[in-house]
């Protein structure tokens, strides 16, 4: 691209695009990226997608799940799980005033962009720090952390991570109980209580790794997915079981078996972020990365007027949309 041609894409006199809302659950942004594929859609139930045109040729497409505002007429919606962003066919980094809402029919939406790359819109809300084991970069982990992981080895505990369409049943089911294990210990919200038929769909992507860490007597002790997505694997879900976590199995799934893919694909390692800023799981994870970056989202009002009708009373507190934070 050259820098006519960004300057035009980017710029905050950008011609006004068109913005309209496609209910066909989320096909026209599909994608060979994980958070875009057909599998993730369908797991999400994605619904619709939001097609943004210059009138020139140029796209932006973002699978979105639309929903009912309760009590009133109205819809809004918010992207898929994970960092989804938008299909960029020519658009990216779009002002989001340059873009006439009032034929999508939403109130409002939500979106979480992608953690590295160009962005969907311009001047997006900067969230929690994540982090990044680049293989292109000096990797050097914690002494203690390697000391973990070498004690695991010499106690017996094997790792492996194949593609997760060559897994066995066994192997599946054996990563399905340890993430619930750990969702039940962490106290974690309903929603990360995923079906069966939702694993089914992450199961048959082919852009999907399942690392496994087994116990000396043959059990799986720890598990996790890996899935790539724009140009990064990215550490998507994973457990440990409840009677190994004194070992610490995970560091030998992650830090090892698919730090090691990581390298092999050579593709930047997203580990995450923390819960909160500066918490415990985000110098955890800072201990071990050599790059950063941090999440991006978008929060978009489409229709003003109705926003601060819905939105009346309400003290939001930073929740978005601020007609759906909890009543206190």
């Amino acid at each position: 691209m050259n820098h006519t041609e960004a300057t035009r894409l980017t710029s905050p006199s950008l011609k006004p695009c068109r913005a309209v809302l496609v209910p066909d659950a989320g096909s026209s942004a599909v994608s060979e990226d994980y958070f875009r594929s057909g599998h993730h859609l369908r797991a999400e139930g994605a619904t619709h997608t939001l097609v943004i045109e210059d009138g020139e040729g140029h796209a932006l497409r973002m699978p979105l799940i639309v929903r009912p505002i309760e009590g009133t007429p109205y819809r809004d919606a918010t992207s898929p799980y994970g960092y989804p962003g938008g299909r960029m066919d020519g658009l990216r980094e779009v002002p989001k005033e340059a873009v006439d809402w009032t034929d999508t029919g939403l109130v409002s939406f939500f979106v979480r962009d992608r953690v590295a790359g160009p962005r969907c819109f311009a001047d997006g809300t900067e969230r929690n720090e994540v982090f990044f084991i680049d293989p292109r970069l000096p990797i050097e982990f914690q002494a203690e952390a390697r000391r973990q992981m070498r004690r695991n080895t010499r106690l017996g505990f094997v790792s492996t991570c194949r593609p997760v369409r060559e897994a066995s049943h066994e192997e599946r089911e054996g990563f399905k109980d340890v993430y619930r294990q750990t969702m039940v210990r962490d106290g974690a919200q309903s929603r990360y209580f995923f079906s069966d038929a939702y694993f089914e769909e992450l199961f048959s992507s082919p852009v999907a790794w399942l690392a496994t860490t087994r116990a000396p007597d043959g059990h799986i002790a720890s598990s996790g997915v890996g899935v790539t997505s724009d140009g990064v694997l990215h550490y998507y879900l994973g457990g440990t079981a409840d009677g190994d976590l004194a070992r610490s199995p995970a560091k030998n799934t992650v830090f090892g078996a698919l730090v090691d893919l990581s390298i092999q694909l050579g593709l930047p390692f997203h580990l995450g972020g923390g819960v909160r800023p500066g918490d415990g799981l985000e110098q955890f994870k800072r201990s071990f990365a050599n790059a950063s970056s941090h999440l991006h989202t978008h929060e978009i009002i489409c229709e003003p007027s109705v926003y601060a009708s819905l939105s009346e009373g309400r003290c939001a507190g930073g929740y978005f949309p601020a007609y759906r934070a909890p009543r206190s």
